[in-house]
């Protein structure tokens, strides 16, 4: 179940037709998921990926910008983001010790799609976030075949949720987290853009969880924690990573200024204030399309491209979109959980439904019309 079907409305705004990331055109997503719960040693990771456009990144560059909120945590790529304003690569997401070998089979990836003399780099970007709770994160399971696996998978239309590709070890406010996704698509004369986002949550206590703005976490304190005995860590580590997708033709500054904003929907669940969470966000824009020649041997680029602003006036609409699409998507990324027991016997719970209600209702919280 998602946030809505269970009729809890987080903002006032309309979700595109599948309230995810991919209601932006061109949008794709794809998860391999690595999954052994048989072992010692369980392995639950993997690896997601995201799309910018149908075809290479690279022949058709987005505008895209960044922000970290907290940095305990790492993602390559993003010097060059901050430099030159472009993504030129898909995007994927994995566990703490697996962004090397997940860089290295985007670069290979990339290489196979060329010419042979042709004179090229790149620079994927790789986020993560550490699922050393739930995952034998040591044992670097993810192999460049995970990678392969997630550009097949890379699709259109509704986004698997939860425990899946990168998200499948993680653990968000001390019960099970993972991916989630939502979407914001503003009314016509408001432009008519779309706000997509994609969340891997690994992060938060369960005291701080809020839910439609109401404190659920207050009330979820019996439930079994993973963090009952300090071994396994404390409560809050982990981080959240956070990209954001819009068709609004948006310039880099602009890009870097709509991340900062997912730090609202972070906030807005209760999240967002721990030392060691590496809280880092990336959002980028199709609503330019630049279309360079892909002659790379002989770089023959075109010396100019015409470009589009949305002005400034008109870009608090997508602020407040993409700050409630990260808040539903937090809350469709807990929903998606299941319980899973790690290291030393954790109880990772999953956040069911009946049991989100349960707390909200016992909080004060009525459900709304949604709109």
């Amino acid at each position: 179940m998602r946030a809505r079907q269970l009729g809890i409305t987080l903002g006032h705004g309309t979700p595109g037709p599948f309230n995810a990331i991919t209601d932006v055109p061109g949008v794709r997503v794809g998860h391999s998921t690595l999954l052994d719960e048989q072992r010692p040693a369980p392995i639950r990771t993997g690896v997601t990926l995201i799309e910018p456009r149908l075809g290479p990144a690279r022949l058709a560059p987005c505008f895209a910008g960044c922000h970290v909120l907290n940095g305990n945590g790492d993602a390559t790529g993003l010097e060059w983001i901050r430099e030159a304003g472009l993504l030129t690569t898909p995007i994927a997401i994995t566990n703490t010790h697996s962004v090397g070998v997940v860089r290295d089979a985007l670069i290979a990836a990339e290489r196979e799609r060329l010419a042979d003399d042709a004179v090229y780099w790149c620079m994927p970007v790789v986020m993560e976030t550490f699922d050393g709770v739930l995952n034998d994160i040591w044992g670097q399971h993810v192999t460049p075949t995970q990678v392969r696996q997630a550009l097949e998978n890379a699709a259109t239309g509704v986004v698997a949720e939860g425990p899946v590709g990168g998200g499948t070890g993680m653990i968000c406010h001390e019960f099970k987290g993972g991916i989630g996704t939502a979407s914001r698509r503003l009314a016509d004369d408001q432009g008519g853009w779309t706000v997509g986002v994609l969340v891997q949550a690994n992060h938060g206590q369960r005291r701080e969880l809020r839910v439609d703005g109401y404190p659920v976490g207050r009330q979820l304190g019996h439930l079994p924690s993973p963090f009952a005995e300090q071994r396994t860590g404390t409560p809050g580590m982990g981080s959240i990573v956070v990209v954001i997708a819009t068709d609004a033709p948006l310039l880099p500054h602009q890009c870097q200024r709509l991340a900062q904003r997912a730090s609202i929907g972070i906030a807005r669940t209760g999240g967002g204030t721990e030392d060691s969470s590496g809280d880092i966000f990336l959002a980028f824009a199709t609503g330019n399309q630049q279309l360079p020649p892909a002659d790379y041997a002989r770089q023959t680029l075109a010396q100019c491209s015409q470009v589009r602003m949305l002005n400034n006036d008109h870009i608090s609409a997508l602020f407040l979109a993409a700050a409630e699409a990260v808040e539903e998507a937090i809350v469709n990324a807990l929903l998606a959980g299941r319980t899973m027991v790690g290291k030393g016997g954790a109880v990772v719970p999953g956040l069911d439904g009946d049991t989100l209600l349960t707390a909200l209702h016992e909080t004060g919280w009525k459900p709304r019309e949604q709109g």
